[in-house]
């Protein structure tokens, strides 16, 4: 897929306490079909910071893409999913959950506080790779994403 140089990028946060999967994930986004921008924060309260654009993050761009680990520190990705769901200015922003949990509670909690989709993250790398390609394909090349 050929891409414009006047296309936007399209902006990803990454919400991701593990160091390995944060860097498995940016590697396997960087070389991506889609132009995008990842920014990478490690636990929910630096999540809220960025898209609130508070402190340190006053001149982040805004998401198009939120990628939310569930078990984080300070503030973990439930209380960051209904934070953002419930924010007028944020709710839009398709929120995929990608974390290590099967447990049905987690899977049920997230879809009542309306995640745009849950995925489990497989241990083998190759398959970790291969998922995160597939939420590239889907949420950055099938998908009509929401304007800012």
């Amino acid at each position: 897929m050929n891409i414009s140089s006047t296309e936007r990028a399209i902006n990803i946060l990454l919400v991701e306490d593990n160091p390995g999967d944060a860097r498995l994930t940016i590697e396997a986004l960087r070389d991506a079909k889609v132009r995008n921008e990842l920014n990478v924060v490690q636990d929910g309260v630096e999540a809220m910071a960025l898209l609130r654009r508070e402190g340190r993050y006053a001149d982040a761009p805004r998401p198009d893409l939120i990628l939310l680990d569930l078990n984080l520190p300070r503030m973990d990705g439930r209380q960051v999913l209904a934070e953002i769901k419930a924010d007028e200015n944020l709710r839009r922003i398709p929120v995929a959950v990608l974390t290590t949990s099967q447990a049905e509670k987690d899977i049920l909690t997230s879809y009542n506080l309306h995640a745009n989709c849950y995925i489990t993250k497989p241990v083998d790398l190759d398959e970790f790779v291969r998922v995160v390609r597939g939420i590239e394909n889907f949420w950055l090349s099938i998908v009509k994403l929401p304007p800012e």
